[in-house]
């Protein structure tokens, strides 16, 4: 009967959103007015809020490695005489692992624990990267690299995220998922000067050497304050009402194949399959691995190409953020379209922006695409979400794999069309065309039909 009491207070019964500055427990019999004001202030801080500050610092540290591999691939070439095509297909087994492993990742969240899977996956970040500072042929690069950092960086990916949000939070979903979202980004924002600097410095194993300390610095922050659910500290997720913690998930592989054949069997999937492949395409594929060498093509310093490429990391905290804000009280079908329509049309614009100084008109394509860069990501999981309910942390770990094989093709197709016409320009044209695509493609998902006098399902879009 308590628990009842507590539940409903928590949810706020009245309709009105919940206070999170309580626990739903009564206040004793008789209780100095004073007393229990200064005791709302004590617990003002959810828990929920504390489990998403440890997860966006998690994701920092892991995204420490992703600041590294284009850092490497020069001092690698010159001290082994490897080839960059060698070198590549390790970052590629990386790309390729970090997009496969997500969706297996959240069934396993589901069946060990979020707290267990996040403290191995740093373990298998670090344990790569200080492995690599011994290492002396490129088989070994593609296992410690491509192999085991691959698993961990997947393992908390954006389903780590979204796992963390659909569990801890009822309102406020699409806001923290911009946030955590951002944590990549942030993460590449604190460690690539750092290792850039290491590097030129003092060579690349203290680089590789300061990731897996990364990894590791952050483990007792996980095991002591990242609780798998909120029921195991006897709260309420954030602007709902408690609930039990549901028994382990068995068999989390053939759950999670299971979950993408039955998914894969609805238009939805494959639409935000797609519109993701696409965002992927025009993010990491595009513009990641081909900017620099396109800027320099027309006689930019390579090194300010790069800083321009790190400008754009700083606006996609900001971008994403206010998405998420935006996912809250918006259609995010909308959203998607409008992202996806603005992000071709900038690039429509890039080959004529293109200049060996740095003006004006690139600085604002800079800082619009930033702030366009994983806009999409708040929206998507919002639809997945409203889709697929308790499965969609792993339909979207499926839709983020489309991402980074979206990314993989654009990658390769980018460098063979500038060998075979001698520029980008008919890269961005065509990246331009996929994007409107996409755009076309969010509209015309359709919204999900609830049973008749179903009083909570699917979040509406």
């Amino acid at each position: 009967m308590t628990q009842t009491t507590d539940s409903t207070t928590e949810a706020g019964g009245d309709g009105r959103e919940p206070d999170p500055t309580t626990t739903g427990r009564p206040s004793p019999p008789g209780a100095d007015p004073t007393t229990r004001s200064r005791a709302r202030r004590v617990r003002r801080v959810h828990r929920a809020w504390i489990v998403a500050a440890v997860t966006f610092v998690t994701i920092i540290g892991g995204a420490a490695f992703n600041s590294l591999p284009g850092l490497l691939i020069d001092p690698l070439h010159t001290e082994f005489g490897w080839s960059r095509g060698e070198i590549g297909l390790a970052v590629s087994i990386d790309m390729a692992l970090y997009g496969l492993t997500a969706p297996f990742a959240a069934a396993m969240m589901d069946r060990f624990g979020i707290r267990r899977v996040v403290v191995v996956a740093l373990g298998a970040v670090a344990a790569g990267a200080l492995a690599s500072v011994w290492m002396t042929a490129s088989w070994q690069l593609m296992i410690y690299w491509g192999l085991l950092v691959g698993l961990g960086t997947g393992s908390m990916a954006l389903a780590f995220s979204a796992t963390v949000t659909n569990r801890w939070f009822v309102a406020r979903r699409g806001l923290v998922t911009g946030i955590l979202t951002a944590a990549g980004a942030s993460g590449q924002l604190i460690f690539l000067p750092l290792c850039a600097w290491i590097v030129a410095e003092h060579g690349w194993r203290p680089a590789s050497v300061t990731v897996a300390l990364a990894a590791l610095v952050v483990v007792p922050f996980v095991w002591l304050l990242l609780h798998d659910h909120p029921a195991d500290a006897g709260l309420a997720p954030y602007g709902g009402a408690y609930t039990p913690k549901p028994a382990p998930a068995r068999g989390a592989a053939r759950r999670t194949l299971r979950v993408l054949f039955d998914a894969a069997r609805t238009g939805p999937f494959w639409l935000l399959a797609g519109t993701f492949a696409i965002c992927g395409a025009s993010t990491n594929g595009l513009i990641r691995t081909h900017f620099v060498p396109s800027a320099h093509d027309h006689g930019m310093p390579i090194t300010a190409a790069a800083s321009l490429l790190a400008v754009i990391g700083v606006f996609d905290v900001i971008g994403t953020v206010f998405s998420g804000w935006l996912t809250d009280r918006f259609d995010a079908r909308r959203l998607l379209a409008v992202y996806y329509a603005l992000r071709g049309v900038s690039l429509l614009f890039l080959p004529m922006l293109m200049a060996p100084e740095v003006h004006p008109p690139m600085i604002f394509f800079i800082v619009f695409y930033g702030l366009d860069w994983v806009a999409t990501v708040p929206p998507t999981l919002a639809l997945c979400r409203e889709q697929y309910g308790e499965d969609s942390a792993i339909v979207f770990g499926w839709v983020l794999a489309s991402h980074q094989v979206g990314a993989a093709v654009v990658a390769f197709l980018g460098g063979v069309a500038r060998d075979v016409f001698g520029s980008y320009d008919v890269v961005w044209y065509a990246s331009g065309a996929l994007c409107a695509m996409a755009a076309l493609m969010a509209l015309v998902i359709r919204r999900r039909r609830e049973p008749s006098g179903a009083g909570g399902g699917a979040v509406a879009g």
